[in-house]
């Protein structure tokens, strides 16, 4: 008799229980949310960098990356198709106030800035395509294995 033969193999791994599973959604739609407040007052601060005088586009350009990354995280960490509103709706907002004198006369975003016209609509439509995108997928697994048959 060798010792090879008492052995079992391991259990299979199965999914993780339903608590741990729904807190780790929690704090992923925790994160997403303060990402896209982050993402949008980094892309306001960026709105204004010159470049020898000139208006660069440099928040356009961020606002697009940042919201595919915060989308597909999203998705990813919520799980939902929905998911894609948690960083959205803080990002939109963020914007609207930005785009309100305050009753100093301060203003983030001047109607006569390109670039901050340009980053809103540029981070509006990233954030529409890929709901879009998430309407129109076909239902998957999330990363689980499905049982053999």
């Amino acid at each position: 008799m060798t010792v090879l033969d008492d052995q079992e193999a391991p259990p299979p791994a199965g999914p993780p229980p339903r608590l741990l599973d729904l807190g780790l959604r929690l704090v992923g739609a925790i994160v997403v949310v303060i990402a896209g407040v982050l993402t949008g007052v980094l892309e306001l601060l960026l709105a204004t960098v010159r470049v020898g005088g000139q208006l660069i586009g440099v928040s356009a350009l961020l606002a697009v990356g940042a919201n595919i990354a915060l989308s597909w995280f999203a998705y990813e960490a919520v799980g939902r198709r929905w998911a894609v509103a948690l960083p959205a709706v803080p990002w939109f907002a963020l914007m609207a106030v930005a785009a309100i004198r305050t009753s100093e006369g301060d203003l983030l975003l001047a109607g006569d800035n390109w670039v901050g016209l340009a980053m809103i609509v540029a981070g509006a439509m990233t954030f529409a395509v890929m709901g879009f995108r998430q309407i129109l997928a076909p239902p998957t697994t999330l990363g689980l294995m499905t049982p053999p048959r």
